[in-house]
């Protein structure tokens, strides 16, 4: 049976437990469970390595919490020794009173941030149990048991099973959806910034962690993974990844879901990145990429508006202002933003962007379709990118138009950008100027110059509709022929109501 299909049993027996609600909760239970069967196998294996090299590793987990001791023992002849199984309340008790607060006491050992025993104490400093019944766990734990994560195979399988577990939490709608980014928006937006080995990788609303997570995919996939040298994947698993995530929910799903994809070591912490002051920031704390999709139509108060030159309540101004502090010299950024940041006037948007204008090269911009967020959101948006390379001269812009209106079972697909992926590599393709064509065209380009009041927002020039200026006696004349018709048609319709 596949992964995908033992994690459908799992979320349909957690469905029936009295302590779970919703996808957001299965999601969580079903993180934590998968994530100590992933360690127990880790571990194993670093074991079996320090054995072939004649050295002795240091297991984190102490020797009675480890899976194979208290999830599931096993007997001579290999199956679940039923004696020491633990189940019901017994093992509802040992969870909740003994395993919880030894993991979640991990934190406090080390001083390590990129140590393993300080990832596991992070991540369970914010998670419970919330499973009602000892029985219902019982069963999850002899699924999961049967897992093997230390098969390649079965370690990429569990990732995509997981990004799916993340989109039905994102699909369930409400807060869940701040964590989930579509994946054909995260891959088109990772493979149009040119990360390379070696620069550093930064998302202050981590979520779910897709952007760091397809952008490790991207550093390692189709043999990339075994052209680098010693040096280049410990540069990758410990130097690379960066983030912040406010939410203790997307806080976890974003580090299992990031250990799950083999980042070991991400340097993601819990925290609201917009109570930084960027005045402090120098450039060694600044990074070479990055790749967001912050939270919009927030609110923020006076005292953390105070961390940023244009003071603004709405978060997505303040978070734009931090990444642009955020980026190193020569760096870029690819970031998604609601259209009204695009095209409202008001001073502190104006500010922005006038800072954005001068002192970054915001080379392209990209206008998503409607719907590409929903069910959780209808907000119109929009990628940003940008650079530290001097000031903006032409502005490159890109709309997307899929053959069909999105919806939530109706998603954008990859294909829906791969014009748009093609043309960024090849800037010879794209339309360099501004002018209407006859034919139907998804891109234009815009001068600096010709931008008024610092309106960002997309017009695509190939589908303005003409219109006919009317003189004032010709707007009365029809004005005159609009009204006559209506009496007529009332005329008509007291008629029928008299016959």
């Amino acid at each position: 049976m596949s992964i995908q299909n033992n994690i459908d049993r799992i979320t349909d027996i957690l469905r029936r437990d009295d302590g779970i609600s919703g996808a957001m909760h299965y999601t969580e239970q079903i993180s934590w469970i998968l994530f100590l069967k992933f360690l127990n196998d880790y571990e194993a294996n670093k074991a079996d390595e320090g054995f072939l090299e004649g050295t002795d590793y240091n297991y984190v987990l102490r020797k009675d919490l480890r899976w194979h001791q208290w999830a599931c023992p096993k007997d001579d002849d290999g199956k679940l020794d039923v004696k020491r199984a633990l189940t019901g309340d017994d093992l509802i008790d040992f969870v909740n009173k003994t395993l919880f607060p030894y993991l979640k006491a991990f934190k406090a050992t080390t001083n390590d941030p990129k140590s393993l025993t300080y990832k596991i104490g992070a991540i369970f400093e914010y998670l419970d149990n919330r499973i009602a019944s000892g029985h219902t766990l019982r069963e999850v734990l002899d699924i999961i048991d049967a897992l093997d994560f230390q098969s390649s195979d079965e370690l990429f399988e569990l990732s995509q099973v997981y990004e799916n577990l993340l989109k039905s939490m994102g699909s369930d709608g409400g807060n869940s959806g701040e964590f989930y980014t579509p994946r054909a928006v995260i891959k088109a937006m990772v493979e149009t910034t040119n990360i390379k080995v070696g620069d550093t990788i930064y998302d202050g609303a981590v979520g779910s962690g897709g952007f760091l997570v397809e952008a490790f995919e991207y550093l390692t996939a189709n043999g990339k993974k075994e052209q680098l040298s010693a040096a280049d994947w410990e540069t990758l698993q410990n130097d690379t990844f960066f983030g912040q995530e406010k939410t203790s929910l997307g806080y976890v799903m974003g580090m299992m879901n990031m250990i799950l994809h083999g980042i070991e070591s991400p340097n993601v912490f819990k925290g609201n990145t917009l109570t930084q002051n960027i005045r402090d920031y120098q450039e060694k704390d600044r990074h070479d990429v990055i790749l967001a999709n912050p939270p919009f139509g927030g609110k923020e108060k006076k005292q953390i508006q105070q961390n940023f030159p244009v003071e603004s309540n709405a978060t997505e101004i303040l978070f734009l202002q931090h990444f642009m502090k955020m980026l190193k010299l020569e760096g870029r950024a690819a970031i998604v933003v609601p259209e009204g940041v695009l095209f409202q006037t008001n001073n502190a948007f104006t500010k922005v962007k006038q800072t954005l204008l001068e002192n970054y090269n915001v080379h392209t911009i990209v206008s998503l379709p409607s719907g590409v967020f929903l069910p959780y959101s209808g907000v119109k948006t929009n990628i940003l990118y940008f650079d530290r390379k001097g000031a903006t001269s032409n502005i490159w812009y890109y709309e997307v138009n899929p053959p069909y209106k999105l919806t939530k079972n109706k998603p954008i697909a990859y294909e829906h950008l791969a014009e748009f992926v093609d043309l960024f590599h090849n800037p010879e393709k794209r339309n360099a100027t501004n002018v209407k064509t006859e034919k139907d065209g998804n891109d234009w380009t815009i001068n600096i110059a010709d931008i008024k009041d610092y309106d960002l927002s997309a017009k695509n020039p190939h589908k303005i509709v003409e219109v006919v200026h009317q003189s004032p006696k010709e707007l009365l004349s029809s004005i005159k022929q609009n009204d006559a018709q209506i009496a007529q048609l009332l005329t008509q319709i007291e008629s029928l109501i008299d016959g």
